[in-house]
């Protein structure tokens, strides 16, 4: 039993062409971290653009000092290689998924010494024919592709948020799974079309089901999907396809502009990070207020039942019953109230019920 219990800890170490992730229901576990599925997709939406450039400039810079390894063989001409290659690290291991796992520093800030020091392998790399001097070109073409497979990951979330799941009504997995019939649909008569080939949304990975302890002190198992990724853009389409299923996505914010995970059947168009130029209140507050600031023309039986409430709260807080805080945090409830009578959750009844708690 005490051999079962030290194998389920999992120990790993990972290059950036290899990591581990374990999947169970609407979470994932990345090292010791475990958030809802969609997260790293938005960490990697919010992603400055100045980072991948960076990492662009440490690449360009890395390449030349590898192909110059392979005609020079020489101790220094390893070191130079591996020191670019080491600034590119220094980057890409920043970056959301690779920062919560503990890289194999041997393996990635010593790859060339060690090619170096093993004759066989160094001669391998060395033959043109060689499955050695593949990996090694391998590598280096990995790297020259690795922020252009981020932006293409990017860019293909950016339009089907904007263009695809924005109109959407309901927030939900079935809501999604229409909304991307008709993203594929378009993209599969685009590929036909203009590059007479399938848009295929496979990626490869490595499965296997194993038990995990909820927490470190071992108490209660569940059982996991353990995922082996050979890269972090293969990785990325395949958590934002789990969250799909479940109904998580990538939103962007009205009012900031910053991407925020919109969980199952929940409809919100603010997230809850401090909104930019204020000091304490959210985008989501905020936006409860700009909201009601728009015209009342046209207002539904459960619009109107929010008017009454707004203005109800509004007067409490100027004759000071409530706090600032109170007043926002009630706003902000009373808008999350609307939406869900918008989406069927509840009768006007109930709405206007919920309504006078507040």
């Amino acid at each position: 039993m005490e051999e079962q219990s030290e194998r389920m800890k999992f120990a790993y170490t990972y290059t950036y062409d290899q990591f581990t992730v374990f999947f169970h229901g609407d979470h994932i576990f990345i090292g010791k971290q475990d958030r809802p599925v969609g997260q790293c997709c938005v960490d990697i939406m919010n992603l400055d653009e100045t980072v991948l450039n960076g990492i662009d400039r440490r690449v360009q810079a890395f390449v030349p000092a590898a192909q110059a390894l392979l005609t020079e063989k020489t101790i220094r001409a390893a070191r130079n290689a591996q020191e670019k290659l080491n600034a590119a690290w220094e980057v890409i291991f920043t970056l959301p998924v690779y920062r919560d796992l503990r890289m194999d520093e041997p393996c990635n800030y010593h790859t060339f010494e060690r090619l170096l020091a093993d004759e066989e392998k160094w001669s391998a790399v060395q033959d043109p024919a060689s499955e050695g001097s593949a990996m090694y070109r391998g590598m280096v073409d990995g790297l020259l592709a690795f922020t252009t497979s981020l932006r293409n990951f990017r860019r293909q979330i950016e339009v089907m948020s904007e263009r695809y799941f924005e109109p959407l009504t309901r927030r939900n997995s079935t809501a999604y799974a229409e909304a991307y019939s008709c993203f594929y649909a378009d993209m599969a008569y685009v590929g036909a079309r203009l590059f007479q080939e399938d848009f295929a949304q496979s990626f490869p990975m490595e499965v296997c089901f194993v038990p995990m302890f909820q927490d470190e002190e071992e108490t209660g198992i569940f059982i996991a999907e353990k995922a082996t990724f050979n890269s972090l853009a293969d990785f990325l389409r395949t958590e934002f396809y789990r969250g799909l299923a479940l109904g998580n996505a990538p939103r962007r914010c009205h009012n900031c502009g910053k991407y925020f995970l919109l969980t199952a059947g929940y409809n919100t168009c603010y997230c809850n990070n401090i909104a930019p130029g204020e000091t304490e209140r959210t985008c989501r507050k905020v936006g409860a207020h700009r909201k009601e600031a728009q015209g009342k023309a046209n207002r539904t039986p459960a619009q109107k039942e929010y008017d009454k409430t707004y203005n109800r709260l509004k007067a409490r807080k100027q004759r000071g019953k409530i706090s600032l805080d109170d007043w926002n945090s009630a706003v902000a409830k009373a808008q999350e109230l609307l939406e869900q009578s918008g989406r069927g959750e509840l009768t006007d009844d109930e709405l206007a019920h919920l309504l006078k708690e507040l």
